[in-house]
């Protein structure tokens, strides 16, 4: 952890990069053939990278005999890498357990995000772009629209928590400009794995990322008190009310965002909000950050049969009224 301390933006996506390849091919060993695949589906029409999605479902799922749940996961990579072909697999496997499930891509910050006026806004425009694209056709692959469950690990945990809480509250909405296009009802259940929800563990003095990673997400550079105010509207906790979503949390005591997610589930057991968690010790060494991706892993294995089971408690019951 020492040598790590405060990574800036430049070496995390440096590292990233030179990882993307051999992870990938990694995590993506011995393809299931039992579902079926539909990749780079353009959910915008622009045809960029950015704007692309998979679906993945149980293979031979006819569209036309009810809808199966729906999870839309959103890839990890501290908002500058990563792309969803890294989670094929993970997401694969989900929907051999009865789920059509939605890999998405969405817009990276770049060096040049502070002069093209980059910012959380348009990731989670992407988000609901997808939501919207989901509303619209995913009834053709099988998928039920109305029973959604939103996910992600690392950065992209923290796209789906912040964008479930726009849908909970509309002055996080007002405020990043979204008029949600999935409705609160439909939102059965969110799913976080090594999430970034608390942002004010970044500020802490010898944090591993700088605030860098907090500057990036925001349209113009700010510092001191002015950052930690404009990071308020960036920290899912700070937006978690009676009315969110139940939310699945796996971490590990190996993940430097352990204490974000603990301080996360003591804010969702205060509101009330149900939350079911798979933790680790650190005497598991195979949970360092977003193991979850590796579907070798015991630990990982563990994770899918909870969160299958989580899918199925959230989705099988009636909408509630939030």
């Amino acid at each position: 952890m020492t040598v790590l301390k405060r990574v800036p933006v430049w070496a995390w996506r440096s590292l990233m990069a030179a990882l993307a390849g051999s992870e990938s091919r990694r995590f993506n060993r011995d393809p299931l053939t039992t579902v079926d695949y539909e990749k780079d589906i353009d959910f915008v029409g622009d045809g960029i990278r950015g704007h692309r999605l998979d679906v993945i479902r149980p293979a031979g799922v006819p569209s036309d005999q009810g809808g199966l749940p729906v999870y839309v996961y959103f890839h990890g990579g501290g908002w500058t890498s990563g792309d969803k072909a890294v989670l094929t697999k993970y997401c694969a496997i989900q929907a051999e357990g009865g789920v059509v499930v939605v890999n998405v891509n969405y817009r990276l910050a770049t060096r040049l995000s502070l002069l093209t006026g980059f910012s959380i806004r348009h990731v989670l425009e992407d988000a609901d772009a997808a939501l919207a694209w989901v509303d619209d056709n995913i009834a053709r692959y099988g998928g039920d629209p109305s029973r959604i469950v939103l996910g992600g690990d690392s950065a992209g945990g923290h796209i789906s928590a912040l964008y479930a809480a726009a849908v909970a509250d509309s002055g996080l909405a007002d405020h990043h400009g979204l008029e949600p296009r999935l409705a609160l009802d439909k939102l059965r259940g969110l799913v976080q794995h090594c999430s970034i929800v608390d942002f004010s563990v970044i500020f802490e003095r010898g944090f591993i990322l700088g605030l860098g990673f907090i500057q990036i997400l925001l349209p113009g550079k700010l510092s001191g008190l002015a950052l930690r105010a404009a990071a308020h509207f960036l920290s899912p906790i700070e937006w978690v009310r009676h009315n969110y979503p139940p939310v699945f949390v796996t971490t590990s005591e190996r993940d430097y965002f352990y204490r974000a997610n603990l301080n996360f589930v003591e804010r969702l057991h205060r509101l009330g909000v149900p939350v079911d968690t798979v933790f680790y010790s650190r005497a598991s060494s195979n949970t360092s950050h977003t193991w979850q991706q590796d579907s070798r892993f015991p630990e990982s294995q563990e994770v899918y049969r909870r969160l299958r089971l989580f899918i199925e408690a959230v989705t099988s019951r009636p909408a509630l009224a939030r």
